[in-house]
């Protein structure tokens, strides 16, 4: 079938399988190149191989869980979005999560997710005990920290490169609501902006919604969102005695692909502009429901089709603190000069580093999302350079477009992980056809 990541760039036809047990799994792996694939919702090519495309969805069980310390034990192909389902009104959230809850659990380990609160938690990695692997010779080997612990830090961000994540056990956080905090900080510019960050380090949760086509004293200019996990007393009354219980959100679908060129710099300036303006009014704390705080996007079933039939590109950057400030400011100054702004333009402050080979380090995170033509390919090659020049790298799950060199000039630890790839034998068995245009 055809099958595409999130941005429906590139589209490729694959032969699918679902597996509905580990034994099916391992008799895949025993007929050569595959890549595991949870809910499509990489943006790229990530999870595309056009011989042996394999769904997980089926091996979707939960296994168990324990209240003492908040492990849960599931297979790969669990739902983020059934997680909270099940646990949220016994009191336990994801510890990390990223801007959509459809994603499966062995989508986010491969892409060891980080959420808002990395500045403070890490990403996900720091939250698996363990993991149950299926390798090239057809073995599952339970890997953590102590049991093969090279296989479990390669694993984690690895892309589905080292393995098949069968099975995992992760911690999840106590809560007491399911609502959240929100303080919303405009900032008028990008040094605001940071300072900002910088200032609420504290805060358990930080993101903020950026104009990318903003210029000249605007440049940067931001609405930040701090949040933390709202305590039954911080709950007016009428909320008290049911403290999880939340009016679920219809999601609005959309029914067909938006026109070319809906959104060009017009739009997209205006877009913009009222945006900031409806941040600045709202400045300020209030309370907001869990699902509006983390997934904003999910009331929008298939969003992706706004950027029309040929589909978007994510640019997600991330940059050391010591050149963060100057390679954010060259970044902007050539997506505004260029005029293809993003309406979806995140920054986030990140912290220490995670796994081997996962996309975070201690700085900024820049992600922006472009419809696909070859004037916006030209600027992605552009926003590239910046960010080598700068000494960033960029985050594998969002990627579609970037070529081997770039990673490698970006990235110092591609060598070791290929190294690694060829000493468990996994190079032959699991490919991509992202990890064939990046030559991992």
């Amino acid at each position: 079938m055809m099958l595409s990541g999130w941005g429906r760039f590139p589209r490729q036809d694959c032969a699918v399988n679902r597996p509905r047990s580990e034994g099916d799994a391992r008799a895949l792996v025993c007929t050569g190149p595959l890549i595991a694939r949870g809910n499509g919702r990489g943006y790229g090519d990530c999870a595309l191989n056009a011989a042996n495309t394999v769904d997980m969805l089926r091996l979707n069980r939960m296994l168990a869980f324990d209240p003492a310390n908040g492990q849960l034990v599931a297979e790969a192909g669990v739902l983020l979005d059934d997680v909270i389902r099940t646990f949220l009104s016994r009191g336990w959230f994801p510890a990390v999560t990223p801007g959509t809850r459809f994603v499966t659990l062995g989508g986010m380990i491969a892409a060891d997710v980080h959420g808002k609160n990395h500045h403070r938690d890490g990403s996900l990695g720091a939250f698996v005990d363990w993991l149950d692997v299926l390798g090239a010779d057809g073995e599952v080997r339970r890997c953590s920290r102590t049991d093969e612990p090279d296989l479990f830090a390669w694993t984690i961000g690895g892309m589905g490169l080292t393995g098949i994540v069968l099975r995992a056990a992760i911690r999840l956080r106590p809560v007491t609501s399911g609502w959240i905090r929100q303080i919303t900080l405009p900032a008028p510019d990008l040094d605001t902006a940071m300072r900002l960050f910088e200032e609420n380090a504290a805060a358990t949760y930080s993101v903020a919604w950026i104009d990318c086509l903003a210029g000249g004293s605007g440049l940067g200019r931001s609405a930040i969102m701090l949040g933390e996990h709202a305590r039954v007393e911080d709950l007016p009354a009428r909320l008290r005695d049911t403290p999880f219980r939340i009016a679920p959100r219809r999601a609005m679908a959309i029914p067909f692909d938006a026109p070319a060129g809906l959104l060009n710099s017009l739009t997209v300036k205006a877009f913009n502009a009222a945006y900031y303006r409806r941040q600045v009014m709202a400045r300020g704390e209030r309370l907001v429901d869990w699902d509006s705080y983390f997934y904003p996007l999910d009331a929008l079933a298939n969003w992706n089709r706004i950027y029309g039939k040929r589909g978007f590109l994510q640019f997600q950057c991330a940059l050391p603190l010591a050149s963060a400030r100057a390679g954010l400011t060259a970044l902007l100054h050539s997506i505004s000069a260029s005029g293809q702004g993003s309406f979806l333009a995140v920054l986030k402050r990140l912290g220490g580093p995670a796994g081997p080979f996962s996309f975070p380090m201690d700085g900024y995170t820049l992600a922006l999302d472009f419809p696909v033509s070859p004037r916006t390919l030209a600027l992605m090659e552009r926003l590239d350079a910046i960010v080598v020049d700068h000494g960033g790298r960029f985050y594998l799950a969002k990627d579609s477009r970037m070529s081997a060199q770039t990673l490698r000039a970006s990235d110092p630890r591609v060598p070791a992980f290929v190294a690694m790839r060829d000493r468990l034998g996994a190079a032959t068995t699991f490919q991509s056809s992202q990890s064939e245009r990046l030559q991992l």
